[in-house]
């Protein structure tokens, strides 16, 4: 079995590769950069490729099609950076992973109380021995309602922490889960809306969910309303929310996505001048916290998507059901 590796990273993926190859009889091609038209002739004579976020468009899927490429694993549970329809239309099968969703849930935990108890000016203010007290009062998180957008793996160990912490919990997902109905209330999108303190999303990306949270949602909210952004900068229209900060609606934000971040993150960008206007608006606000997709990364994390990625192409290769593809 070969496998060609995109974005493969030394100092993290590197052991996992090692190990997992080595387990699996797995021979593997490696490339530390992104997939692109100039470097997709690499993967020659590889049946199977494994990216990261890196866009696969219908371009790149034709060339990789043209190879004899069979499938493409993303080692990453979203997938909206590869051209699906493409694939289809190029016969090339699909996959993502799954990871401990305890990562991404920690993480979300971790952004509502730094946001609610405003330790990005906190930090910032001590950064400067400036140790006043006007202006960084906190909120205390049992007292807030909570609307959970999304109920997957990740959506569910979230409320399952927040439970923890006494909140009242309301819970969103077209395809609701029994289990949650323990912790929290399930409700439409408009009675969370109206009723949560504090929101925040778990969902993948897709067509029917793109600017979930826009002027209109955004309208519909408390005064004052968190909101935390864990899963794909898609689910929130950028500039609806900039001005929901500046006119007050919106109290604070945790945002480890943002809109059209492929290309930008996981790259040493410090003297480069980036096209990326609303980053810069938001990391200007005070009671906003930008962080570069950082919810996922963690050492268990690293090798479950490493591990995943290749079990999804040995299953494939062998004809047997896998449970990570995509189509």
């Amino acid at each position: 079995m070969k496998i060609f590796v995109y974005n493969y990273r030394e100092f993290d993926e590197a052991e996992y590769f090692q190990k997992f190859s080595e387990e699996y009889n797995v021979e593997l091609g490696i490339c530390t950069d992104a997939p692109t038209m100039e470097n997709a002739h690499l993967a020659s004579g590889y049946e199977y490729i494994s990216i990261i976020t890196s866009r696969i468009d219908a371009q790149l899927m034709e060339r990789f099609h043209e190879m004899g490429v069979k499938m493409i694993s993303t080692r990453t549970i979203g997938y909206d950076h590869v051209d699906i329809e493409a694939a289809k239309k190029f016969g090339i099968h699909v996959s993502n992973v799954s990871y401990s969703p305890e990562c991404v849930a920690d993480y979300t935990v971790m952004l509502m109380l730094m946001s609610i108890r405003k330790m990005k000016r906190i930090m910032q203010r001590a950064e400067m021995n400036d140790f006043s007290l006007p202006g960084i009062q906190g909120k205390e998180l049992p007292n807030f309602t909570v609307g959970v957008l999304g109920t997957g793996r990740i959506g569910r160990a979230v409320i399952r922490d927040l439970s923890g912490f006494g909140c009242r919990i309301y819970a969103y997902d077209k395809f609701e889960n029994e289990s949650v109905r323990e912790q929290a209330q399930y409700a439409d999108l408009d009675t969370i809306f109206r009723e949560c303190d504090l929101i925040t999303l778990h969902m993948p990306l897709e067509e029917e969910n793109f600017h979930l949270i826009d002027k209109e949602a955004l309208a519909k909210m408390k005064d004052g309303v968190v909101i935390i952004n864990t899963a794909r900068g898609g689910l929130i229209d950028t500039r609806a929310l900039i001005d929901g900060i500046e006119d007050g609606k919106v109290g604070a934000a945790g945002l480890d996505v943002i809109e059209d971040e492929f290309g930008l993150y996981y790259y040493d960008l410090k003297s480069d001048i980036l096209s990326k206007r609303d980053l810069y608006i938001l990391r200007g606000f005070p009671n906003v916290i930008v962080t570069p997709h950082m919810a996922f990364y963690t050492d268990q994390a690293v090798s479950d998507m490493v591990k995943h990625s290749i079990e999804s192409c040995l299953l494939r290769a062998a004809g047997k059901e896998d449970p990570w593809a995509v189509i």
